[in-house]
């Protein structure tokens, strides 16, 4: 797999297999604009398929979130 976490890498954080490039930062980079090349560029180790594969981890973590909606209370 692309994606790991391990104990003794970044506290456990999820990284790119290899790396301490965290799948945070990587969305993090995206969400302030930049461009898979431009993070690619920036951090030679990567390869495109990387960062998809960290954006497809992230997509798979928060599907598997389960929402409680917060009932008002009446007063």
């Amino acid at each position: 797999p692309m994606i790991e976490a391990r104990p003794d890498v970044m506290m456990g954080k999820p990284v790119v297999a290899g790396t301490r490039i965290t799948v945070e930062s990587i969305l993090e980079k995206l969400a302030a604009g930049e461009s898979v090349d431009q993070i690619v560029d920036q951090h030679p180790c990567l390869t495109p398929a990387a960062v998809f594969a960290a954006i497809g981890f992230a997509a798979k973590a928060l599907r598997a979130d389960v929402v409680y909606p917060v009932s008002e209370k009446a007063a």
